[in-house]
This record gives structure tokens, C-alpha cells and sequence, in this order.
């Protein structure tokens, strides 16, 4: 099994996981997606420990229970779960806060694609997914190691998935001031 698009590591086809005691929360407004999704988990060994209609409703298991992973559908009345993901990443709520999350779209635009990962998701699928996509995200978010930001009105996963160095100009100001420092004090060295 190849991890989406090269990102990550390759598993090996004997890779075993253990999902016995996930604790999983799915977030959706439409009964039919949230069986559907539910199924999917429940075949892969995923029980889904809190099924939520509405993200009030989400936020209100999230003070009181630490979860494993979150599937949240992007388009839902009331609050949005753009909006869900944005007051989860600065809630504060640890571990809850670091949950990775798994957005849900049944329209996916580049508009949407930025949005998700803008307001702190891990990964963005479209519906209907199938099984093997969903469990192919899953351990993807599972390996996933890349820190988590903190910049300007951003708080969750570092965006950047590659490691080779930027070609441009830096822009990221501690990597600037990094840079600035290390200059000083190789001048003073050679004083």
C-alpha cells in the first residue's frame, strides 16, 4: 500500500494496525453520510465512540472526553465544520486540540481544499468516499508527524508537506530571525 500522492512513507504490505481502541468522533448532519462513514470505520475495526449531528453538540463531548481522531463534514447548519475545526485547534482542550481531523466535502472546489487546510485540518475527502480511501487517509493522518503552528490567526498542522528547502526568499519570520542570529554570531567569532 503507497501513501497518497508520495506524501510519507511507504507501508509495508505486511503493516499492521490496531484500531481497537480508537476513540473516534464523527460529526455530520446528514444521517445517511454518518451510517455510511460509520460502516466504513466499523469494517476497518474503528468503533466511532461519539456520533455527533451537530458540532454544538461535538464541542459539548469534546470538554469532557479526549477522542483519537475526528471526521467532521465541512457544510453543516449552524456552525460549519471549517468553524468547528478553527474553536477545536485554539480550545485549548489537550489532547482534543492535537486530534487529528478528517474534513468531509460533497463538493470539493480549491476554494474548500484551501479552507480545510487553513483552518487546521489534517486532511480534506471527498463524498462518497470509498473504504479503502478513507482507511488510505486514516493511517496517513496516523503517520503524520509534521508540528504543530502556531501563526497570526492559524493554529494547527505545519501546511507544508515537503521537506526541500524553499527556492524563494524566506518569509517565515523565526526563520529569519534564526538566520540574522546565527550571522552575528559567526561575525563575532571572527573577531
Amino acid at each position: 500500500m503507497r501513501s497518497m500522492n508520495g506524501v510519507g512513507e511507504t507501508l509495508r504490505e505486511s503493516a499492521v494496525f490496531n484500531f481497537d481502541g480508537a476513540m473516534t468522533m464523527v460529526i455530520d448532519d446528514s444521517p445517511f453520510a454518518m451510517e455510511l462513514t460509520t460502516q466504513a470505520l466499523l469494517g476497518f475495526g474503528i468503533k466511532v465512540r461519539h456520533a455527533c449531528a451537530q458540532a454544538a453538540e461535538a464541542i459539548k463531548v469534546l470538554q469532557t472526553h479526549p477522542v483519537d481522531l475526528i471526521l467532521v463534514d465541512c457544510e453543516m447548519p449552524g456552525m460549519s465544520g471549517y468553524e468547528f475545526v478553527r474553536w477545536l485547534r485554539r480550545s485549548g482542550l489537550e489532547p482534543n486540540a492535537y486530534a487529528p481531523v478528517i474534513m468531509t466535502a460533497a463538493h470539493v472546489r480549491r476554494s474548500k481544499v484551501s479552507e480545510a487546510r487553513d483552518c487546521g485540518a489534517n486532511f480534506l475527502i471527498t463524498k462518497p468516499f470509498s473504504a479503502g480511501v478513507l482507511l488510505e487517509r486514516i493511517v496517513w493522518v496516523a503517520k503524520d508527524n509534521r508540528p504543530f503552528l502556531g501563526v497570526g490567526d492559524y493554529f494547527g498542522p505545519d501546511r507544508r508537506f515537503r521537506e526541500e528547502p524553499w527556492p524563494g526568499p524566506e518569509r517565515r519570520s523565526e526563520e529569519i530571525r534564526k538566520a540574522e542570529f546565527e550571522a552575528q554570531r559567526r561575525g563575532s567569532i571572527n573577531l
